[in-house]
Order: C-alpha cells, then sequence, then structure tokens
C-alpha cells in the first residue's frame, strides 16, 4: 500500500503553463535541466517542481525518473533541512503508484538517508522519511531490502515517539514488511506489542489505524513470543476486544482472528484470558453481521470458548 503522500503536502493548484500535454512536457524537461544543475537553489526549485509535477500525474512520474539519482544525492548534503525536505517530497511523489521508481529510489542509495531521517530532531523530515518508507515498503523487491537494513526497529520507535501522521505511516509500513517472512520475526524481535496497545487504546475503534494495528497484531499472535507479549502488556487482550466489538469489518476480522489464533495455539492457557474480557456478545454479533471470514473465525472461536471443547 502506498503513501497517501498529499495529507504531508498541503495544497498544491495546478498551474495555468503545465495544464496541456505540451506545457507539461516543457516543464517536465526544464525541471530535468534544473536537477542536474550545479547551482543549490536550482536544484531545490527543480525538487520542489518535481514534487508538484508528479502529484497527481502517472505520466510525469514516467518522465521525471530520471530525476530520482540527483534527488537522491540532494539527501546526501549535509545540513540542509531546506534541500533533503524538498528532495524527500519529490521523490515521494515519483514513487507513489510507480514501481519502477520505487525500486530506482533503493537502487540509487536512496535508503540510507531516508532510514537515517528517521532518527532527525526534525520532525518534518522524520515524518516525510517515514510516509517514504510505507511508499517504498509496497514493492514486493523492496521489503527484504528495507527489512534487511535496519529500519524496523526505528519504525517501531517511532510508533512509540513519533507524531500522529508518522505513527500512523510506521504501522502501515511495518504491516507492508510484515508480509515478507524474514521481515515478521525482525518486527517481533523488536517488541512492538506494547506500541500497538497503545495505539488502539487511544485511537477510534472503528480507524484504520485500529484496522492497521491489528492486522499486524493478528500476525505477531502467530508466534509464542507475541502471543505472551500480547497477555503480559495491561489491557492488551482488551484492547483487540474492545476492536472486535467496535471496529470496522475489516479490523474485526483481524481482531478475532487474533484472538482464535490464540487460542487454537494453547486453549488451556489462553481461554480464560480471551473470556475474561468479555469476548462473548461481541462474537455472537460477528457470526451474523461480520465478514464471511470473521463468521467463520467467530464460530470457531466460540467452539473453543465453551467449557468442553
Amino acid at each position: 500500500m502506498d503513501s497517501c503522500s498529499q495529507n504531508l503536502q498541503g495544497p498544491c493548484p495546478s498551474s495555468p503553463d503545465t495544464d496541456t500535454p505540451r506545457a507539461a512536457s516543457s516543464a517536465v524537461q526544464r525541471a530535468l535541466r534544473l536537477i542536474q544543475s550545479d547551482h543549490f537553489d536550482s536544484k531545490v526549485d527543480a525538487a520542489k517542481e518535481i514534487r508538484r509535477l508528479t502529484k497527481t500525474s502517472r505520466r510525469c512520474r514516467r518522465q521525471l525518473a530520471q530525476a530520482v539519482q540527483p534527488l537522491v544525492s540532494m539527501l546526501l548534503v549535509l545540513d540542509s533541512p531546506e534541500c533533503h525536505e524538498s528532495a524527500l517530497l519529490a521523490l515521494l511523489n515519483l514513487a507513489v503508484q510507480d514501481e519502477k521508481n520505487k525500486k530506482s529510489i533503493v537502487e540509487s542509495g536512496g535508503l540510507e538517508p531516508i532510514i537515517g531521517f528517521l532518527q532527525s530532531e526534525n520532525l518534518n523530515l522524520q515524518e516525510y522519511a517515514t510516509a517514504s518508507l510505507l511508499t517504498l515498503s509496497a514493492s514486493t523487491t523492496n521489503k527484504p531490502i528495507i527489512s534487511a537494513s535496519g529500519a524496523i526497529p526505528l519504525l517501531v520507535e517511532i510508533l512509540r515517539d513519533g507524531s500522529s501522521q508518522a505513527k500512523f505511516d510506521a504501522v502501515m509500513a511495518l504491516c507492508n514488511l510484515s508480509t515478507h517472512t524474514d521481515s515478521l520475526s525482525i518486527v517481533l524481535e523488536t517488541n512492538p506489542i506494547p506500541s500497538l496497545v497503545c495505539l488502539l487504546k487511544t485511537c477510534k475503534k472503528s480507524s484504520k489505524m485500529a484496522e492497521k494495528c491489528c492486522a499486524l497484531i493478528e500476525s505477531l499472535v502467530g508466534f509464542d513470543e507475541g502471543r505472551t507479549a500480547l497477555t503480559s502488556e495491561e489491557g492488551g487482550v482488551l484492547a483487540v476486544v474492545e476492536v472486535l466489538e467496535n471496529g470496522s469489518l475489516q479490523s474485526r476480522e483481524h481482531a478475532v482472528g487474533a484472538l482464535l489464533t490464540m487460542c487454537q495455539s494453547d486453549r488451556g492457557k489462553y481461554r480464560e484470558p480471551i473470556l475474561r474480557e468479555g469476548v462473548i456478545p461481541g462474537l455472537l454479533q460477528l457470526t451474523v453481521q461480520g465478514t464471511p471470514k470473521s463468521q467463520i473465525k467467530a464460530q470457531a472461536l466460540l467452539q473453543l470458548s465453551r467449557d468442553t471443547p
């Protein structure tokens, strides 16, 4: 899943001088020329123009693919937040819904500086870097590279300490990465469950944040360490039960899936902690009102919840 980079950028109205294909092509050529310039201000202006041109145009993203390498080079300039922010936002737009550009950014060496910005004291840079990793991690090719790069522990730190937008993008990025088998074990090693539970407690249960947190928890409780972490965290199981009761259809499916996985792994150990949080009314409702998968999982969990399985 790609980042909705428009949320980070604010309004960016179209310009009358690029409303026609010919004018857009001329603007693309000008931006490519300027981004290759040795003049610092020209490169920053070009990055801003590339960001604007690629905001909604897939054609411009393809035409401006040559800008990836010079933009990555701008990320390596020391002590220049304006340069870094302009380049990051341009790269973010270039990567949205463009698989080739996603791969090119990583192949051009963009991953290392982007990961470095996750630790920046500049909250804008931190936020843009998180959004960039979300977008880049949508590529199947990039997933193992990002996971091996040391990004996952930093994304988990963002879950704990980042801005609201950065936390959301970090959860989304971790969900993307967790679909790669080796990545999931790395996520597990960083102990993200406490941060995920904290986010579940504070976010709206029907929100996308709740859905993605529950999706990640569902994957993590497939491991003994994940199950232990969830039950050890105060209010951890309850937070999942509350999503099962009040979440969106997709969120409820992940929530019941997580609880079922736990109970199936060791009924004697997890049945009571789950029942203690009052899960039965929500399960009964889910057997009628849930998605087809939710209904099946709810019925299975109800069966396991009986005194005699």
